[in-house]
């Protein structure tokens, strides 16, 4: 009978290696949509609402590499995804530094951006087309409204919860206020600064889609609408995954991105485990130092 480990886990519970890992995952993979195919060819799944995996499949095939229609729609996307982006997150960051700065803006401005981000933003897409009208820019307008409050809440909190320490340490030796916020606070904040861009970058995706569905003639957003319109399923599923990639790659990015700034974060991590693995080794084989 396994024990529980110190770590909160059934301690002689063999891990698998990543091979097996694979295969697992293989493994589930093909169950799902192997029974997803049978049941669509005997019948048993009405294709009309749910298409085989394999129709899906070709549909992706047909849209990349035989008519190419997808690739201008692609573009669009991203292009209003990432430019609503850098606006939401320009003006997010932005007035979070303000209020970090100035307690009465904080204040005075909080309440107004709680507004913004409990406000659905599919709810105002209606006032944003009429107000942007049905060109790029009401797109771009609704992903950087939905991504503006994840930076402004992040970056906001990241530079007021400093640790105490770090504060005194930096008073007792004289910093000025600007040291202070860009050797201390900036520093400090990064990684929920980061965990908040990444929110902000899925969100800007979203927001560009459910623009596209409202109003747009070119996007992933309307060419799914338009396939569906169609009753064409597995054209919409095809443009569902599309956008499932699109995020993806968002997302990778944004990783990517933590992986570069905060790389003492991974030595920290090296350390914590080399320091776990040699516990684990004592306990096993016994501590023949003394």
């Amino acid at each position: 009978m396994s024990d529980i480990g110190s770590d909160g886990v059934l301690a002689g519970v063999k891990e698998l290696s990543p091979i097996q890992k694979l295969g697992m995952h293989g493994l589930v993979f093909l169950i799902i949509f192997g029974g997803w195919e049978v049941g669509a060819r005997l019948g048993y799944v009405n294709e009309l609402i749910l298409p085989a995996p394999t129709s899906i499949a070709y549909r992706l095939y047909e849209m990349f590499f035989v008519t190419g229609s997808i690739y201008w729609h692609y573009i669009i996307t991203m292009y209003e995804a990432t430019m609503g982006f850098i606006i939401g997150v320009s003006i997010g960051m932005g007035l979070a530094i303000t209020a970090a700065i100035s307690p009465v803006f904080r204040r005075y401005w909080a309440p107004y951006a709680v507004v913004f981000n409990v406000t659905p933003g599919i709810a105002v897409t209606p006032f944003i087309i009429a107000w942007f009208g049905f060109g790029w820019s009401s797109k771009i307008a609704l992903a950087a409204l939905v991504c503006f409050f994840p930076p402004f809440i992040n970056t906001l909190t990241g530079l007021l919860h400093i640790d105490k320490d770090a504060t005194e340490l930096f008073r007792s030796l004289g910093s000025t206020k600007k040291q202070f916020f860009w050797k201390c606070q900036i520093p400090s904040a990064l990684p929920i600064i980061i965990a908040g861009l990444k929110l902000a970058m899925t969100g800007a995706l979203i927001g560009t889609i459910v623009a596209q569905f409202f109003s747009a003639s070119e996007g992933v957003g309307i060419l799914m609408q338009r396939f569906a319109f169609r009753l064409n399923m597995d054209g919409s599923f095809a443009a569902l995954i599309v956008m499932s990639l699109m995020g993806l790659s968002l997302f990778t990015l944004m990783e990517y991105m933590d992986f570069k700034v905060l790389y003492w974060r991974r030595h920290s991590r090296m350390e914590e485990v080399g320091a776990k693995r040699k516990r684990k080794w004592l306990a096993e084989n016994g501590d023949y130092s003394s």
